[in-house]
């Protein structure tokens, strides 16, 4: 028997008292948002240092301005190995509305859906605490085992992912030297399918920006100014109206700037995928694909950067009829980033596009709503590759590499901070139904996904 089949063997063995662990963590009402929980987050932070160090972490609860961080620390077995970061959250959202849940949503379950097929119910079952217990169990079962893990181990657990993390920027930033690792391992994410393990390698970055545009010093009748004085609707629609080509390109100087190509293999296996515009505008009540032209619906929402408006005001929006020509207009508008793009070059390329086209008598003014940069990590890289064939060996179907049309911010604050690469691997399916009523994980997304980490740790290790 292998070493690796024996800690394998352990972690099924131990899947019951593993369930038990699981069930204790989402019994405490860990809910960020609320101050009225504030005491069930310190405890949820407090039960997760005490599993750790039982496990053989020196894991320690860390103050901060909010909820505390969980931080623990193990040392690997080969020098030779890397050492890991490994991120995940304890606190959830909010319950409400209580009354559509079909059970106490603290009151874990397990809970056949269909024949053969068993969930776990309750808040924060997938989203995360299912997810990080995941690869504590794996730990826990290779100290079992073998008595030791075979690479380094940092974990990092928050409190306040879904409050929007307001402590975690300064957390990294104060404990830079002890959270800093080879690369990051972030559990936040789901499975292509019930039988297809993912690796997301690219997460879109995003740019915020509102531009107005003012005209007249007040706004004016349009029968006696209309055809004579300028409209900045007229304006700033035709100025949103020429970021995209004929081709569905966006038209912005250095737009493109640290975009590439996306490996052919690599949109081979999404092409596999059978996710085609049909099924996937279907959804929505779309069939046309509307971005750049000759590109798949995966490609154009997990690699290809975007230039979306995302609300336009101006004039009279009331009821009835009130016939002016608005003093101002104004556009949000939302910029997807992928590769090397830099955010601030973008938003420059951006205002000079704008100021271009405003006419001498009007003016315009914008407003910044933040910019993170995409994440990209190689497709060839040696991590990423060790981790798909581990868990390919492990699924019933081998894992994809896939994109992610938004951002997860603690990933980009991991490479932007901390200098490190993340490989994103979860076990949550799109049906969780995470931050709703009635929340789940499936029973074999919590088991395999143990095992799922145990192949990933020995596959890092050699």
């Amino acid at each position: 028997m292998t070493d690796l089949q024996t800690v394998l063997d352990a972690a099924d063995k131990a899947l019951p008292e593993s369930l038990d662990r699981l069930f204790e963590l989402v019994r405490i009402k860990s809910i960020s948002t609320d101050p009225a929980y504030k005491e069930e987050c310190r405890k949820a932070g407090a039960w997760l240092v005490e599993v750790l160090n039982e496990i053989g972490f020196t894991a320690s609860l860390r103050d901060t301005p909010g909820h505390p961080m969980v931080v623990a620390h193990h040392e690997g077995a080969n020098e030779a190995a890397p050492h890991v970061l490994f991120y995940g959250h304890y606190d959830v959202q909010p319950v409400d509305p209580l009354e559509l849940w079909e059970n106490d949503p603290f009151a874990p379950a397990i809970k056949e859906i269909s024949p053969g097929r068993k969930v776990i119910t309750g808040r924060g079952t997938s989203d995360d605490k299912g997810q990080l217990m995941t690869f504590v169990e794996a730990c826990r079962a290779y100290k079992a085992a073998r008595g030791n893990l075979p690479l380094g181990i940092t974990i990092l657990f928050e409190g306040e992912e879904e409050s929007g993390s307001p402590s975690l920027k300064p957390f990294l930033k104060a404990n830079e030297a002890e959270l800093k690792r080879d690369f990051a391992l972030v559990c936040d994410t789901s499975m292509w399918d019930p039988q297809t393990p993912a690796i997301a390698a690219a997460l879109r970055g995003l740019l915020g920006e509102e531009v107005t545009v003012t005209a007249a010093d007040r706004d004016l009748h349009s029968g006696l100014f209309g055809g004579a004085a300028a409209n900045p609707i007229h304006i700033l629609t035709k100025i949103l109206a020429d970021l995209h080509d004929e081709n569905g390109r966006v038209t912005l100087d250095g737009f493109y700037e640290g975009v590439e190509e996306t490996p052919d293999n690599i949109k081979a296996s999404w092409e596999a995928l059978g996710r085609d515009a049909k099924s996937f505008l279907g959804e929505v009540g779309l069939s046309e694909p509307a971005g750049e032209k000759g590109r798949s619906v995966l490609e154009l929402t997990w690699a290809r950067p975007t230039a979306e408006v995302n609300g336009i005001t101006g004039g009279y929006t009331g009821e009835g009829f009130k016939t002016v020509i608005a003093a101002k207009a104004s556009a949000k508008l939302s910029f997807r980033l992928v590769g090397q793009q830099d955010p601030e070059k973008i938003r420059e390329s951006f205002h000079a596009f704008v100021k271009a086209r405003i006419p001498a008598d009007c003016s315009v003014t914008f407003q910044d709503h933040g910019a993170s940069p995409a994440i990209q990590l190689p497709y060839d890289s040696e991590a990423l590759t060790k981790a798909r064939l581990a868990l390919s060996e492990e699924w019933p179907k081998p894992a994809v590499v896939i994109g992610m049309g938004g951002s997860i911010p603690i990933v980009g604050d991991f490479q932007t901070m901390l200098g490190m690469d993340s490989l994103l691997v979860g076990f949550g399916l799109v049906d969780d139904r995470i931050h709703s009523p009635n929340e789940k994980y499936e029973l074999n997304s919590f088991h395999k996904g143990i095992r799922s980490w145990i192949r990933i740790i020995d596959a890092l290790a050699k």
